[in-house]
């Protein structure tokens, strides 16, 4: 499907010019302005704070590295019996349960799962949270649906990566950074966006850019986004694609090419360029075919559908039933989680990918089984 003739073999994925361009690491958006502006982010300040890490999973340690390696004083506050503890000890990190590290710290960011965060809050880091410290969260979930009401003498602000936590690390050592987003929720000492842009130049944000947002748009975006389009859509879409092909009987292995593997090599071309590069890069028929097919597969019931789909996001019914689930055990998620690793292009792709090395394959925990079933 590539023009070759038209690929750009430029910087792939870091915005490095754009870092290089202020000394000081900040590349600012002005809000409601068609212009950017830059601004000074002052590392100085978050070194000179105590920050714990509550949590040590994707984003977890990609926060606590970057900072360790920014010059930041970084614990880690997991349980006693974290499988975690042993990673962060093995990356040389100081490892405390999570109510020693938020008494220690002066920066307390909370980097558990959301529904697990509550309970952990309440528990072990509401007693800690003294007057003049600072509770930060790199997603506003519990903040905008109100299960977590930190107290009015603490700062509460939040630096949110736009990328999973290994890639957040990565491109940091790389020299690079990913863009995030800052907001702050609560402000007695004057100085909390000051200490959030820090925290984001320690991880390496602002090399990329850092976005000024609320708690509520950054929850309610981000979760319109994993629903509808990121992951909701884009799965619902791959298993519809594969399905049709393999009903009117072509093979699975030619229906799992086209609808599953070819999708990074398109998302890769509109990372880089946006929806117009990625047309430009396609063949003529390929373009063609996404000005025709698009719209009759997201007609204007599917429009309606993601509309609805928006409100019951803000209306806090979207969060009322997952947390339900959640205190429920997660009888229904993990049910589903079984069912759709069943689907045959879950069940097809390890195989293919073992076959292509240089993909880096993993297999995903449920899938570990069928995959070794398959070598015999």
């Amino acid at each position: 499907m590539e023009r070759s003739a038209r690929r750009n073999h430029g910087i792939d994925g870091v915005f490095l010019l754009d870092a290089e361009i202020d000394e000081h690491g900040f590349l600012g958006f002005a809000r409601g302005a068609n212009c950017r502006k830059h601004v000074s982010a002052d590392l100085a300040l978050i070194q000179s704070k105590k920050v714990a890490i509550i949590g040590y999973g994707s984003q977890g340690h990609a926060h606590s590295l970057n900072l360790r390696d920014s010059g930041v004083s970084v614990r880690v506050g997991l349980p006693e019996g974290s499988a975690s503890r042993a990673k962060a000890e093995k990356e040389g990190l100081t490892v405390n349960t999570p109510a020693q590290a938020a008494a220690w710290a002066d920066v307390i960011m909370i980097l558990a799962p959301d529904t697990k965060q509550p309970k952990l809050y309440r528990e072990q880091i509401e007693p800690h949270l003294l007057k003049g410290k600072t509770l930060m969260f790199a997603h506003g979930f519990n903040i905008r649906f109100g299960t977590i009401k930190p107290p009015a003498s603490v700062d509460v602000s939040m630096i949110a990566p736009k990328a999973p936590g290994h890639r957040v690390r990565e491109v940091f050592t790389e020299g690079g950074g990913t863009p995030a987003l800052i907001a702050v929720e609560q402000d007695p000492s004057g100085s909390a966006k000051a200490l959030a842009l820090s925290y984001g130049k320690g991880l390496g944000c602002t090399r990329a850019g850092v976005l000024e947002t609320t708690f509520t748009e950054e929850t309610e975006t981000d979760l319109f986004g994993e629903q509808a389009v990121l992951c909701g859509g884009v799965s619902e879409l791959i298993k519809a694609g594969f399905d049709t092909l393999v009903a009117a009987g072509y093979q699975p292995e030619v229906a799992y090419f086209e609808c599953m593997h070819e999708l990074k090599l398109i998302v890769d071309l509109i990372y880089r360029g946006g929806l117009s590069y990625m047309r430009y890069s396609v063949s003529d028929t390929a373009e063609q075919g996404d000005y025709t097919a698009g719209p009759r597969i997201i007609t204007q019931k599917t429009r309606e559908e993601m509309r609805q789909i928006l409100a019951e996001i803000r209306d806090g019914s979207f969060a009322k039933k997952w947390i339900a689930e959640n205190e429920a055990g997660c009888p229904n998620f993990l049910a589903t989680r079984k069912r759709e690793q069943s689907h045959p292009v879950e069940q097809l792709g390890p195989k293919l990918r073992a076959m292509m090395p240089f993909l880096q394959p993993v297999i995903a925990p449920g899938l570990e089984e069928k995959a070794a079933a398959s070598k015999k």
